[in-house]
């Protein structure tokens, strides 16, 4: 029996009205499908491009306008949103809140935006931070505090990545290749999964801990996969980097959460690939190792994703 002789069947027995039946018949058909997590996406990148416009126009007319100014239109559109955004929230709660608006996550965003801008114009006209790394840890705590005061995960993501970031200005990007950083990722990623974790059994917002897993488990597999190139240690890497990948996969599979079964996939991969490609001389044998074990990787992360569709 199809799906729409059973939701018939429904109808006719009365379990379901006309008018979902009608609903229902048009999403098993196909006729209508959400545009929900593509219309987010061209919203946010509409801010991003607002906020880049009004920077855009600030550096080529700083001259004209001069300072004051500049700052005064800056704090403006910081007063309007901030203004906006604690004016229509509810009241802070531990547990999940539902936004009050359709357009104040993106208000929201915008603000956060606005305030990155304005730290790094001062810091660029002024130099009052002596220093990005101190801008970006002010905008880090704020963007930090902002989220759980509106319980927005978009913009906890905001404020871990620009963590990382301040951390990676603090210790000096260019020791990249050197083993300082390397061990600073590493301790990041593990320091995000453990205080994700502590909050959620604390009960201060439970549902923010899968950004804090989800950023923890690339950044630990990052720091780990660098490692990789390391003439002398790079097996000693791959060897842990295996393992991590393993136990991605297996609690992604355990919890049912596709993400992790994809990061450790793709990283392990990627570590192993590395070292094969290292030992490989002959073009033909790496153009054949990636196309075969490409294929298989990519066929097992699509059965996987359609068994977790299926289970969900």
């Amino acid at each position: 029996m199809t799906t729409s002789e059973r939701l018939e069947g429904w109808r006719a027995n009365g379990v379901i009205t006309e008018a979902q039946h009608a609903t229902l018949s048009e999403i098993v058909r196909r006729d209508r499908f959400s545009l929900y997590v593509e219309l987010n996406a061209i919203l946010y990148i509409g801010v991003i491009a607002l906020v880049g416009g009004i920077g855009w126009t600030f550096r080529d007319y700083v001259a004209n306008l001069g300072d004051s100014v500049i700052l005064l239109i800056l704090a403006l559109l910081m007063a309007l949103s901030f203004g906006y955004c604690f004016a229509k929230a509810p009241a802070y709660s531990n547990d999940e809140t539902e936004s009050p608006s359709f357009g104040f996550d993106y208000v929201l965003y915008f603000a956060c935006l606005v305030l990155s801008a304005t730290l790094a114009f001062i810091e660029t006209r002024f130099a009052l931070f002596h220093g990005w790394d101190t801008h970006l840890l002010i905008a880090a705590l704020v963007f930090g505090v902002l989220a759980y005061r509106f319980d927005n995960r978009f913009v906890l993501s905001l404020a871990l990545s620009t963590l990382a970031g301040y951390l990676g200005l603090k210790l000096g990007f260019d020791t990249i290749h050197g083993q300082q950083l390397r061990i600073a990722g590493f301790f990041y990623g593990a320091f995000l999964i453990g205080i994700g974790v502590l909050l959620k059994r604390l009960s201060i917002k439970p549902h923010f801990l899968d950004v804090y897993l989800q950023l923890g488990a690339n950044a630990v597999l990052l720091a780990t996969i660098s490692g990789v190139f390391h003439a002398d240690t790079g097996w000693v890497y791959l060897a842990v980097l295996l393992i991590l990948s393993a136990l991605s996969i297996y609690l992604g599979i355990r919890f049912k959460k596709f993400a992790y079964v994809a990061y450790g996939t793709l990283f392990g991969y990627a570590g192993f690939s590395i070292k094969v490609l290292e030992a490989a001389s002959d073009a033909t044998f790496a153009l054949a190792y990636f196309v075969v074990t490409g294929s298989i990787v990519v066929f097992a992360l699509v059965v996987v994703a359609r068994t977790f569709g299926r289970d969900e």
